[in-house]
């Protein structure tokens, strides 16, 4: 299976190639961006270590290493600027995505059965213009969505709780953003309700929410941007793809009626298994979760009108 990451010379794009070689996943990955020489660089220090972990062989280049890849990884993306508003940022990467990045997919020889996993942020956004206007079929464009957002959360239960975060099972819906929904209702560690737990209190959840929330932009301040959890979500969901180990995470796809969401992109818990992904699954909800998920909804309904109102003007 080959790999090409757009926007591989990047935080996030040169951090995933690494992930994926950790995880022995995949046997080529094609490093593509306009910063050639720091991509060459990237995929040379990847070869060097093709000895010791996974045998991959890393290319660096230009868009015509898209041709025969079975996964395009879009992690290519703009920063906000200093007082820059949300909406500006969203254009601008909009702007990225058709201008620079559709153009060369639409002209590269990819295979009928392509995946785009979009990693760029606002990754709703740019799934939903990546699944109208790149020319790949709807089931086969979708985004990391809210799993970073869930594994964030998973992370700070665990340290609350004092238990090992890959035995708590939670999730976080809807926007990867302000308005991102978290199950608490169906949250467990090794099957046990969070509510059943010493230390439970609705305060501390609260709490743990509000630092998943923040978690990005604290990121950002501290280090200038995320990359290292990120690069293992996105791994976790390629070696799914790849190996056919059926998982069901929270990506973000375009909706057709699940839980009562239509006509946007946004993440419901989302079967992945070699070769793609299943239809989204209508967990049960508390009435506060479903109106949270129906609110989160409406947000990118608006943000994705205003984008179309800044194309049309």
């Amino acid at each position: 299976m080959k790999v090409a990451i757009i926007g591989g010379a990047g935080r996030v794009g040169a951090t995933t190639a690494f992930a994926l070689q950790c995880g022995a996943v995949v046997e080529e990955v094609a490093l593509i961006d306009v910063l050639f020489e720091q991509a060459e660089g990237e995929a040379l220090d990847l070869r060097h270590g093709a000895s010791i972990r996974g045998g991959q062989r890393f290319a660096a280049g230009g868009y015509e290493l898209l041709d025969g890849a079975d996964i395009v990884i879009l992690a290519a993306g703009l920063r906000r600027k200093p007082d820059e508003s949300r909406l500006d940022l969203v254009n601008r990467n909009v702007a990225l995505l058709r201008d620079h990045i559709l153009p060369p997919l639409a002209d590269a020889h990819l295979p009928p059965h392509v995946l785009l996993l979009m990693v760029a942020n606002p990754v709703d956004i740019l799934t939903h213009i990546a699944i109208e206007e790149s020319g790949v079929p709807a089931r086969q464009v979708f985004g990391t969505g809210t799993m970073l957002d869930t594994v964030r959360l998973r992370g700070f239960v665990g340290e609350y709780f004092g238990a090992d975060p890959r035995h708590v099972d939670a999730l976080i819906l809807g926007e990867h953003g302000d308005s991102m929904v978290p199950v608490w209702s169906r949250a467990e560690i090794n099957g046990v309700p969070l509510a059943n737990l010493e230390g439970y209190s609705p305060d501390a959840l609260a709490e743990i929410f509000a630092r998943t929330q923040a978690s990005g932009a604290e990121v950002i301040r501290l280090k200038g941007g995320a990359a290292w959890a990120i690069a293992l979500v996105t791994q976790h969901i390629v070696e799914a793809l790849a190996f056919g180990r059926s998982v069901v995470l929270p990506l973000s796809t375009l909706q057709h009626g699940t839980l009562d969401i239509a006509e946007v992109c946004l993440s419901l818990p989302t079967p992945v298994e070699q070769g793609g992904i299943g239809d989204p699954i209508p967990i049960t909800l508390t009435e506060e979760e479903h109106a949270a998920l129906q609110q989160s909804a409406a947000v990118l309904r608006e943000t994705m009108a205003q984008v179309r109102t800044a194309t049309a003007s």
